[in-house]
């Protein structure tokens, strides 16, 4: 499993230190890494994030600490996305850039 160089996705400080707090209170096991991706398709998609063992059609990215999976038909979409945490809001957000 070697991470892929070129990241489609950027993600804040502070989303990642959300994540890494996930990662630790809610004890997900050390072969789950975070998903970012897509559900539904065509003008009804919606960005997704969670935990998941990676796929065969899964790339892994890493990102400062954090392992990020990313199905690769879902790429194009992510190209240029930010994943962010809103403390006074939404939770995690995700931004065009």
């Amino acid at each position: 499993m070697n991470p892929t160089s070129i990241i489609p996705i950027s993600i804040t400080d502070i989303a990642k230190q959300e994540v890494i707090k996930a990662l630790s209170i809610k004890g997900i096991p050390e072969n789950y890494f975070l998903r970012v991706g897509l559900r539904g398709g065509a003008c009804s998609a919606t960005y997704l994030i969670g935990f998941d063992k990676m796929g065969e059609h899964d790339e892994l990215y890493q990102i400062d600490e954090l392992k990020v999976i990313i199905d690769k038909r879902h790429l194009m979409y992510l190209i240029n996305i930010e994943l962010d945490f809103e403390e006074e809001g939404n939770g995690f957000t995700f931004n065009k850039l």
